[in-house]
């Protein structure tokens, strides 16, 4: 009988004691999957989604809630701020860029973002279908927003007040689907883009429209190394960016926040102290709340990360003690065996085998039960306009995670092993 066989017939001859250490195995893997999945995927996402904005300026609060409103879209926003009040400090040499966004809407629980087109460009989304906005009223869909509400370019919808859906419909101002964005795995595909002035159009009042291409300053996206200021013609037609950007401050129009990018890094010591220093105003670091938003999920995923390995070794003792009794049980088989020709080697490497095979079932039964989780909580997240993760990821750490288990499985087979190599059968058939 091959050694495989053996090592199988041994192993099925008691069943639900195996089934219960790969499965204590198993859940300790899993566990850890979907802790390193999870932790690795959110990592990922938060950065990338702050990627290029240096400094998001908003209504007074809460830092991390303006963050999480302004770049993730995951909480409502801390209010909103007039134009007004940050005009000055926009028009500061040291702004490169400043993105407005204006939010309060949503259609079925998908945010509507009015902003500049600088905004596709931060997240390096391209149209798929249909081209950007290029009047009032124009919205590109992000592509989970397509694909959930099955709109086409040429497509009419109204929106509604408030970000959860549910609120007042603004049925007299219909938004026109222009163009579908590609997906691009960021915040981006999860909204609706439109430009500040279609925002400002759905909640106009009675008063007299402003003339909104005189508003228009184009602080929100200048580019000094792009524009050079000799060369600045009023009278010349201005381009896209130019009329979704900033308005004068006698217009008395609002914007939820603005996401700011540096022209010099002196800006990072001193544009904040000068955001802050109006009483109106709040500026956020991204890069700082989000290292204190993974702060914060590092000690949840620590947690979790101990109670795997409690799992996990805990498994390891479990094998270690059931190939013991087994062992014990088998005295007279392996003293048998002995006689009939199998070396001590061989018996060895029979106890280490059973080891290693309980170890392999139960590393791969978490593996998969680890990816098959995370994919469904993923998907479930997704359903619920919440940040969607994937189990079709491999990460470089789950290698260690098989070597680590591997060698605990080995360790926990050792003595046993051992003991079947150093066995007398003359004395195990006497005892017998």
């Amino acid at each position: 009988m091959s050694l495989f066989r053996l090592v199988a017939a041994y192993l099925l001859h008691r069943p639900l004691l195996t089934l219960l250490n790969v499965l204590l195995l198993a859940l300790g893997v899993a566990t850890i999957v979907v802790v390193l999945l999870f932790a690795h995927q959110a990592e990922d996402r938060l950065r990338r989604d702050s990627r290029g904005v240096d400094l998001v300026i908003g209504a007074k609060g809460s830092p991390m809630q303006l963050i999480l409103s302004s770049i993730y879209h995951l909480d409502v926003p801390t209010g909103n701020i007039r134009l007004a009040d940050a005009e000055t400090i926009l028009a500061d040499p040291m702004v490169k860029r400043a993105i407005p966004l204006a939010l309060g809407d949503s259609y079925r629980s998908h945010r509507i973002v009015g902003t500049s087109k600088a905004f596709v460009e931060l997240h390096d989304a391209k149209v798929a279908e249909g081209a950007l906005w290029s009047a009032p009223l124009d919205a590109v869909l992000g592509a989970e927003v397509a694909r959930q509400t099955g709109l086409k370019p040429g497509a009419q919808f109204a929106g509604s007040h408030g970000l959860g859906g549910g609120g007042m419909a603004h049925g007299e101002s219909p938004y026109r689907v222009s163009g579908i964005l590609a997906a691009t795995g960021s915040v981006v595909d999860r909204l609706i883009l439109t430009s500040v002035d279609s925002v400002w159009k759905v909640h106009e009042t009675e008063a007299p429209k402003p003339d909104l291409a005189k508003l228009m300053a184009g602080v929100l996206s200048r580019d000094p190394s792009k524009t050079p200021p000799a060369q600045a013609e009023p009278a010349k037609k201005k381009d896209d960016h130019d009329h979704e950007g900033h308005a004068h401050a006698e217009t008395g129009k609002e914007v939820t926040a603005f996401l700011v990018q540096y022209a010099s890094p002196l800006a990072t010591a001193v544009m904040p102290r000068m955001v802050n220093s109006q009483s109106s105003l709040q500026a956020a670091s991204p890069a700082y709340e989000t290292a204190r938003l993974l702060s914060m999920l590092g000690f949840g995923f620590d947690t979790l990360r101990i109670f795997a390995l409690v799992l996990i070794l805990a498994s390891g003792l479990s094998i270690f003690i059931a190939l013991t009794n087994a062992l014990e049980e088998r005295r007279a088989d392996l003293a048998l065996l002995r006689l009939l020709g199998a070396t001590p080697g061989r018996l060895m490497a029979q106890t280490l085998a059973e080891g290693v095979t309980l170890t392999m079932t139960g590393v791969i039964l978490g593996l998969a039960a680890g990816h098959a989780l995370t994919h469904g909580l993923g998907l479930w997240l997704a359903s619920t306009r919440q940040v969607g993760f994937s189990g079709l990821v491999w990460l470089n750490s789950e290698v260690w995670l098989i070597a680590g288990a591997l060698l605990l499985g080995v360790i926990a087979a050792l003595l046993p092993a051992w003991r079947a190599w150093r066995q007398d059968p003359a004395v195990a058939l006497a005892e017998r």
